[in-house]
């Protein structure tokens, strides 16, 4: 099995183009050391350490859509969600080594985890009746 350093992410909203295309689908590589250093001498991030993720995600996004490019300008613009989502997207995949993430249903109690490429369920033990699997199924 060869090391994956890049992962497919779907994002929630999807970022939206001058002309109104939506773009949904693309893909993060890992980020190397310099991808985390070289930010810290951007104007932007020293004057506003929150601008870093902006830079750095996009320097790990390789593509989105059939985007050319995805520089500040596009990870600026895109909806809060999809922030959000890339910013844990890119935890998963850089510092777990997975992009799935460890849910709990508030109702039945059942623990599982769902793949942030997928959807797919995996596994699941907890209060459910049936024994808790919730089984290969994938979300939406």
């Amino acid at each position: 099995m060869a090391f994956r350093t890049e992962f497919p992410f779907i994002l929630p909203r999807g970022y939206v183009d001058a002309s109104g295309t939506v773009f949904k689908h693309g893909v993060m590589r890992l980020a190397t050391a310099k991808d985390e250093i070289a930010p810290l001498q951007d104007y932007r991030v020293q004057s506003n350490r929150a601008y870093l993720v902006i830079i750095l995600l996009s320097r790990v996004i390789v593509k989105l859509g059939d985007l050319r490019t995805i520089d500040t300008d596009v990870i600026e613009n895109l909806f809060s969600a999809d922030l959000a989502y890339l910013q844990e997207f890119y935890r998963k995949i850089n510092e777990e080594g997975s992009a799935k993430v460890h849910v709990g249903c508030p109702a039945c109690k059942t623990e599982f985890d769902v793949d942030m490429v997928t959807g797919q369920v995996q596994g699941g033990t907890g209060a459910a009746e049936g024994g808790g699997d919730a089984g290969q199924q994938g979300l939406g």
